[in-house]
């Protein structure tokens, strides 16, 4: 027997979190000289976060220590269940550097229990779209080698875009470089950014003006050989909810109003390094 664990960076609802029983590694962020850990929109203030950001706050993330990784861990494994924990993707975050070690002292202590991890190389609801597909599975009495299987298929066909309305953010995360982010600031261009197979961030194109931004992403949908029948889209919008709306509506008029969008929030984790203003796209497609 095993539980099933995610971290806050997969940006599910925290209802939709407790209705598929994960156990959430919540991951933190400082704001204001404050440190808050993520918990997936509970009782998370968004209004005060994006206000804040947009007043010029500069919002900054760390990775959770060794001993945070243990103390989620240890009370599954005195249970006598083994751990199965999927992760963001390990290109993006120093964090998994003190997971490793967790895991090791745990093994070392619990040498008949395992924890096994896997890495979406995705992130946010990229992340999130594995994690909620995975649980069904598991829900449904998947084995941990079944749900290997089954999330190294979903991985393969999980495409994440988005767009970020300023590239101060992403430059000041080292998800960019300066001259890109100079050259977008003056010519008013806002980057395309993909992840890529292998986990990481990667800019892909430039676009200008909302309209623009939808057309190419239904473009890059049609591409990809999106799947809207058998999977959600997911819609993400950074304090952006009028552009959000209408790129939903967007989705509707393109692929059907029977299609099933999972729309929210960009929490503050992810936010601190993309910034308002971000739509993001994920979907079940050729990669």
């Amino acid at each position: 027997m095993y539980q099933l664990f995610c971290d806050s960076n997969c940006e599910l609802w925290h209802t939709e979190a407790k209705e598929l029983g994960l156990n959430v590694i919540r991951m933190p962020y400082v704001l204001d000289g404050e440190e808050y850990y993520y918990d997936l929109g509970e009782k998370t203030d968004f209004k005060h976060f994006y206000d804040r950001m947009r007043a010029g706050a500069v919002p900054t993330t760390s990775a959770i220590n060794e001993q945070n990784y243990i103390d989620y861990f240890e009370p599954v494994l005195k249970e006598g269940k083994d751990i199965y924990y999927i992760t963001f993707s390990h290109k993006l975050s120093a964090t998994f550097e003190s997971m490793d070690r967790a895991i090791a002292a745990l093994k070392e202590k619990y040498p008949d229990r395992e924890i096994r991890t896997f890495d979406t190389k995705s992130i946010s609801l990229g992340a999130g779209f594995q994690v909620r597909l995975a649980a069904k599975k598991y829900n449904a009495g998947a084995t941990m080698d079944e749900l290997d299987a089954y999330l190294t298929e979903i991985r393969e066909h999980t495409v994440v875009y988005f767009v970020v309305d300023d590239l101060v953010y992403l430059k000041r995360g080292g998800r960019i470089s300066s001259l890109t982010a100079a050259f977008g600031s003056l010519l008013g261009i806002k980057p395309m950014i993909s992840v890529m197979p292998d986990g990481s961030l990667q800019s892909v194109g430039k676009v200008r003006g909302a309209k623009r931004v939808f057309s190419e992403f239904v473009r890059i949908m049609r591409e990809h050989n999106c799947n809207v029948k058998d999977y959600n889209i997911e819609v993400l919008q950074a304090d952006c909810p009028e552009t959000g709306d209408m790129f939903v509506e967007t989705l509707k008029q393109e692929f059907g109003g029977d299609i099933k969008v999972d729309y929210q929030v960009v929490g503050p984790v992810i936010a601190a390094h993309c910034g308002p203003g971000t739509l993001g796209l994920i979907f079940y497609g050729d990669k």
